[in-house]
């Protein structure tokens, strides 16, 4: 969970650390030029982790608790749509489908 943009920086991060996390999610920040405020959903879906952004206008950029606590998503990789997530699903509810994915139970 993070509250940083998408991007391709920010994406890095993951794509960097040797062990992957279940799934991450990032702040749109409003788009931005060619969709550089998520273009590390495809990034995170080339290693397989489940990625998604949620609105700038649902959650502070930069702020990881107020997108937990108050995020809409807006656009996920397809390993995240596997998991359950669709558009308009609150990151608190997303989380709760990469959970059942990991456990099944």
């Amino acid at each position: 969970m993070t509250g940083s943009h998408g991007g391709r920086s920010a994406a890095g991060f993951v794509v960097d650390v040797s062990k992957k996390p279940l799934a991450v999610f990032f702040n749109d920040a409003g788009g931005g030029k060619d969709d550089a405020g998520k273009v590390g959903l495809g990034m995170l879906q080339a290693i397989g982790v489940p990625a998604a952004c949620y609105s700038h206008m649902s959650a502070r950029i930069g702020d990881a608790q107020d997108g937990l606590e108050n995020g809409i998503l807006t656009d996920m990789n397809d390993f995240a749509r596997l998991a359950g997530m669709k558009e308009d699903l609150q990151v608190s509810e997303a989380i709760r489908c990469v959970k059942k994915s990991e456990h099944p139970d």
